[in-house]
């Protein structure tokens, strides 16, 4: 008797004494499909490992805007987001008009390009060339079709007659089935979608002038120029100017101190585990980190100071 009520005392202990509580971090990605999801992936497994009493999670999303309203919110720890979501957040601006977000950048991440393609024989040669062609810009309202609707009115090659608002992938599609002749999409470099239209069509890339853009980045502060290497794409075996929209790591203006300290830490000490998860990551560096196009967080601020 006395054994099955020690028995029974020591069960109910166990019921009432829970585990050490662990911390949770959640991170706003986006699709399963993108490169947000796979790096922030990455994110939650390296902190997982490497911060005591934490466990991290990438959250599947909307993106951008979804992952900038939860986190001001308080729903989530920090997410993933375009430097001129970011931007007009902070600001309250573009959909976020009078209404600015709670929100502090933790770091800039690695450029989104916006790249061009085009079939080989479509004559195409440059930005300007595009007005006449019939091309995607990305799906309706995506940071894609809005920065590409950007760049193509800063060359008057903005024709809403010839313009589609395809998926990448339904783009390349396209172009492969006759339909299109060129497609603009926003993403990290390579992309998936670029990667399979250059391996089975005869596509290029059309370059960015800059000299013909200095107004739109002027006008999109958020906005910058960047290269696209040699050989990123088959049959490309010269580097590319572009434009890009970074990718920002970011979290609430109020999230604690020590808390994205830590974070920022485990993250920026260990870019070499992190660079494994995908091509894009690897171009992470704290050296970049404070590119952000809104204030940095004291907790991310402090990390840097101190390298």
């Amino acid at each position: 008797m006395l054994t099955r009520l020690s028995l029974a005392a020591c069960l109910a202990l166990s019921v009432t004494l829970p585990a050490a509580a662990q911390e949770r971090v959640s991170i706003g990605t986006g699709g399963t499909g993108g490169v947000f999801y796979a790096i922030g992936a990455g994110m939650a497994d390296l902190l997982s490992r490497e911060l005591e009493g934490v466990t991290a999670n990438a959250e599947v999303t909307g993106a951008s805007v979804e992952n900038i309203r939860r986190v001001s919110n308080g729903e989530m720890t920090m997410g993933f987001s375009s430097a001129s979501t970011l931007y007009e957040a902070k600001n309250g601006q573009g959909v976020f008009e009078g209404d600015a977000q709670n929100v502090a950048a933790i770091a800039y991440l690695y450029p989104a390009v916006l790249q061009i393609a085009v079939a080989a024989d479509s004559g195409a040669e440059s930005v300007a060339d595009l007005a006449d062609l019939d091309i995607s810009i990305g799906p309706p309202g995506s940071n894609s079709a809005v920065f590409a609707e950007r760049l193509l009115d800063a060359h008057d090659a903005f024709n809403m007659g010839n313009i589609s608002f395809l998926s990448y992938t339904e783009a390349t599609s396209a172009i492969k089935n006759g339909q299109l002749e060129g497609t603009i999409i926003l993403a990290g470099t390579p992309a998936a979608a670029f990667i399979e239209l250059f391996t089975t069509e005869d596509a290029k890339l059309i370059p960015v002038e800059p000299g013909n853009v200095e107004g739109l980045l002027e006008e999109y502060p958020f906005y910058e120029l960047v290269e696209i290497p040699a050989g990123t794409y088959e049959g490309e075996d010269e580097a590319v100017t572009a434009v890009g929209d970074p990718a920002i790591l970011f979290t609430s203006a109020d999230a604690d101190e020590e808390t994205i300290r830590n974070i920022t830490a485990a993250l920026f000490d260990n870019l070499d585990a992190l660079g494994q998860v995908h091509p894009a990551a690897r171009k992470i560096t704290a050296e970049k980190a404070g590119n952000a196009p809104i204030d940095l967080h004291p907790g991310a601020q402090a990390y840097f100071d101190g390298q």
